[in-house]
């Protein structure tokens, strides 16, 4: 994610340093490629909702991985290009919660209604709840705290979308998760984001890898992993929901 008001992350696009160069066709290209390169994120997110379709889940969880690799690498590359100074015709923040809301909601919330790990009655209605709560969530401006913390659970639907194909719980207990979620996207507690939030950055950085790399072995595996791991992935999903609350319960400093 790039944009101010999206869970996932900042362009923080810079202004020009000095506006009396006039930048080249082949600089100006380049910056556009970036904008190129974010709406890539629409094209995987429909091969990810393809893949979903045929139920083919751990192909669909790869695509929307690669989406996720894409949103990482574009907010640099936009910094480093001053893209938004030489592109100011498109706007990197409302192409980011485009293909955001895709990746990260939009095609999870069709796994979780269609994946049948939810009661008939329950899926559609559950999925419905899914993207009208994540729309309003999108367009909170006070999404975000001032250290960087989300406000709420963060619209993490592809994240809650592989936790539940990774545990397959009873089908009640499952709605009874997602519908915690939902309800939890609008209630004041502040979710750590792994990568802005100062305290503890290289040890969350270091969960972030170790995550990844769990989760690529979940899905090479068809989520037929030992115990060990899904209880790994766990813990590191709790903490990265539950570890400012609980930090602020026992008086830890944030900073």
């Amino acid at each position: 994610m790039q944009t101010t008001e999206n869970p996932a992350k900042n362009r923080d696009y810079m202004t020009p340093a000095d506006t009396s160069q006039q930048p080249s066709t082949s600089t100006r290209a380049a910056a556009f490629g970036v904008h190129v390169f974010t709406a890539l994120g629409a094209g995987l997110a429909l091969i990810a909702l393809l893949e979903a379709v045929r139920e083919h889940w751990a192909a669909m969880f790869g695509w929307l991985g690669a989406a996720l690799i894409v949103d990482a690498v574009d907010g640099p590359l936009a910094r480093r290009l001053n893209v938004a100074a030489l592109q100011p015709r498109w706007s990197g923040d409302t192409l980011d919660l485009v293909v955001d809301f895709l990746t990260y909601v939009f095609v999870p919330a069709y796994a979780i209604a269609a994946s049948r790990l939810l009661p008939p009655i329950a899926g559609p209605l559950i999925g419905v709840g899914i993207v009208v709560t994540s729309a309003l969530y999108f367009a909170d401006r006070r999404m975000k705290t001032d250290d960087n913390h989300f406000r709420g659970f963060p619209a993490l639907w592809n994240a809650a979308a592989f936790y539940l194909f990774l545990l397959h719980p009873s089908p009640w207990l499952a709605a009874l998760a997602m519908t915690g979620l939902i309800v939890l996207t609008f209630v004041p507690i502040h979710v750590l984001h792994p990568v802005r939030v100062v305290r503890f950055r290289l040890f969350n950085l270091a969960l972030m890898v170790l995550w990844a790399g769990l989760t690529v072995l979940a899905l090479a595996m068809d989520f037929n992993v030992p115990a060990s791991v899904s209880v790994a992935l766990c813990a590191i999903g709790l903490y990265v929901v539950f570890a400012d609350p609980l930090l602020r319960l026992f008086g830890v400093s944030r900073t």
